[in-house]
């Protein structure tokens, strides 16, 4: 059995999905965290780097022009990889170009780059997400998932740890040369790999690319539900993080051990839980995964109202950073590979595009009262309340099983 996991963890198919997500995990923080500290550097004002963020809007806007990759093949290498292989041209030559520009003598010149960078990367991810749900079958969807979720991980750690490191020694234009010729082994990826097999039935129009996947989704029995899940599957774990950094200081730890402990201890137990819920995916299935993933997301946020009573103590935080990281990993593992199994092929791109976009909502809306929240019922309170409201998502996949 384990001769059998670790065949399928170094097969082409994985080997591929990890570095699909290490060129797609890059570009993200080169036009958030590197940018930013670039543009402090050359002393652009805060305010502006503060309306730099609107260079993200591309990410959560993708399902708008999702549809074309569904509805046009280019002439070469095929639907998938025709699209996909343009996307990466395109997101190397703009990240070097970003590199050739100066925040100080030209912010609008930056800002324009910006955004074709992150213009191109939101492309490259509708396209990647289509494909990689395209070359897997649905017992290959959770590993195929885990493994692109570390590549997205260490191409993220590379950008921003390794970008900020490397920006000490050499320019930022240095730097942006750099990260955009770590995409080139994605290239290399997507020209090697095969192209999925074609479905019957790929919209004709762009009428169809449009409307067809909407009316096919709804069309399901059960459809409202799992729009409802994918809202509410980490709901209270995504509230519980963006109060976390405040809670720590607030009852004492000082900021080397919340970036010993939190963050570098912390990415490592990430990714240890998300590889431990690709391989525990292939025996329990999707759906297990997502009800079991879920009672530990649950219950490793109310670890945090523990550490609230407790207050400061290393041993806690670490038991816990670990309990709730690994458990984390493993249900984003599963919430990817089910969202990708909602998908119907003729319409991979537009379908999972949409949501996507809908599981970024609830970082943005949910979140915004976290800190009103914890005014009013303080910490031990708030974390209990976080664990609470995890309770729909973890019976949602008891219905949805009975739906399929």
């Amino acid at each position: 059995m384990t001769h059998k996991i670790f065949s399928k963890i170094v097969s082409r198919k994985m080997v591929v999905s990890l570095i699909m997500g290490f060129s797609c995990g890059v570009p993200l923080l080169l036009t958030i965290s590197v940018l930013q500290a670039w543009m402090k550097q050359e002393g652009v004002d805060l305010a502006t780097i503060g309306m730099f963020s609107l260079v993200g809007l591309p990410y959560t806007l993708k399902f708008l022009w999702a549809p074309i990759f569904d509805r046009f093949t280019l002439p070469f290498l095929g639907r998938r990889k025709g699209w996909l292989l343009v996307s990466q041209m395109l997101l190397i030559l703009s990240i070097a170009l970003l590199g050739l520009t100066s925040p100080s003598k030209a912010p609008w010149l930056v800002a324009f780059t910006a955004f074709l960078v992150t213009f191109f990367s939101a492309s490259q991810d509708i396209i990647v997400d289509a494909y990689r749900r395209e070359d897997l079958n649905d017992e290959e969807l959770g590993l195929g998932s885990s493994m692109y979720i570390y590549g997205y991980r260490a191409g993220m750690l590379l950008a921003s740890g390794g970008g900020l490191i490397l920006a000490d020694h050499i320019p930022f234009s240095m730097v942006y040369l750099i990260m955009a010729a770590s995409l080139l082994p994605a290239v290399a990826a997507v020209v090697f790999t095969p192209e999925p097999a074609v479905v019957d039935g790929q919209p004709a129009t762009i009428y169809e690319a449009v409307v067809e996947p909407l009316k096919e989704y709804f069309a399901r029995d059960g459809a409202v539900l799992i729009l409802l899940f994918i809202l509410f599957y980490k709901i209270g774990d995504t509230m519980a993080s963006a109060m976390t950094t405040p809670f720590y200081l607030d009852i004492g730890f000082t900021k080397t051990e919340i970036g010993t402990v939190v963050k570098v201890f912390g990415f490592w137990a990430t990714l240890g839980g998300t590889f431990a819920g690709g391989v525990l995916m292939l025996k329990l299935g999707i759906n297990r995964s997502l009800w079991m993933f879920g009672i530990l997301q649950a219950l490793s946020t109310a670890c945090f109202a523990w550490l609230a009573m407790v207050g400061h103590s290393i041993p806690l935080l670490s038991g816990v950073i670990a309990f709730e990281n690994i458990s984390s990993g493993m249900g984003t593992a599963a919430y990817i590979a089910f969202m990708a199994s909602m998908t119907n092929r003729r319409f991979t791109a537009t379908q999972y595009a949409l949501l996507s976009s809908l599981m970024g909502i609830p970082r943005v809306i949910a979140s915004a009262p976290t800190g009103f929240i914890v005014e009013h019922i303080r910490w031990t309170g708030f974390f209990i309340f976080c664990t609470l409201i995890a309770i729909p998502g973890i019976i949602f996949p008891f219905y949805i099983s009975s739906k399929k």
